[in-house]
């Protein structure tokens, strides 16, 4: 089974800083919960860009690390033309059959509304892939998007 997560946040800032900030790879690390285990193992350029492979160490789950490589597959920034900007992350190898994640930058008078669609496939079918879904996974990443959201107020104040 497909799962989509979406969520929208409004970060009051000029979209340049927004854009400056959440093309750096290694700011992740920022709004990612601790509990995480997050680090990046491999070498990214300052400035992501289309193309870009990343090899990340998490420990979702009983503190056991995972490697989770993913590339950014798309993306059209602020010097690329017109909004929205956006970059997209897509797992190469890792705990899920399936990830793509659009992050969407949207300029407006107040700031940028800035939108997270995650579309995901969990391993173990639709029966055993469904009860770990809904008992552990969700829940999950519910709270680490909130925990970013909370992280993204507190940086751009």
């Amino acid at each position: 089974m497909l799962y989509r997560l979406a969520r929208k946040q409004l970060i009051k800032a000029p979209i340049e800083e927004v854009w400056e900030f959440f093309s750096r790879p290694e700011n992740l690390k920022l709004i990612t919960p601790s509990y995480l285990g997050f680090e990046i193992l491999s070498e990214v350029p300052p400035v992501m860009e289309a193309g870009i492979i990343i090899e990340y160490k998490v420990r979702p789950l009983f503190g056991i690390p995972l490697r989770w490589v993913t590339e950014i597959t798309h993306l059209r920034g602020p010097q690329h033309g017109k909004p929205p900007y956006f970059f997209v992350d897509e797992q190469r190898f890792g705990p899920y059959v399936f990830w793509h994640h659009r992050h969407e930058f949207h300029p407006t008078e107040k700031g940028v509304m800035m939108i997270d669609l995650v579309h995901y496939k969990l391993p173990g079918g639709i029966i055993l892939g469904g009860i770990v879904h809904s008992l552990i996974v969700r829940a999950k990443l519910e709270g680490i998007f909130e925990y970013r959201e909370h992280c993204i107020e507190k940086i751009f104040g």
